[in-house]
């Protein structure tokens, strides 16, 4: 399955780069860099030389998928582990 923007919550994020449109912290509004990890509740994102963990509840982010398009995704969206919002797709 290719990235798109109707199936990015059920993919891995890890590598996309990503920028926070909004959050609950507005310390983290504007944040652009790479996601190098994931857990269930946080991105683990790269910005230059530094790494921020951002909660993904409360939060809207926006990905730039590797065909170019970019997808917006509430940070509800992409809550659980990625084998676990992989799971979901067989629920549709």
């Amino acid at each position: 399955m290719r990235h798109s923007p109707r199936n990015l919550r059920f993919h891995e994020l890890i590598g996309l780069r990503v920028r926070i449109v909004s959050h609950s912290d507005p310390t983290l509004v504007g944040l652009e860099g790479v996601v190098i990890d994931e857990t269930r509740n946080t991105l683990r994102i790269r910005c230059g030389t530094k790494e921020k963990i951002v909660p993904k509840l409360y939060g809207v982010f926006e990905f730039l998928l590797p065909s170019g398009r970019k997808a917006v995704l509430d940070g509800s969206e992409i809550l659980g582990r990625p084998e676990d919002r992989l799971k979901r797709v067989k629920e549709l």
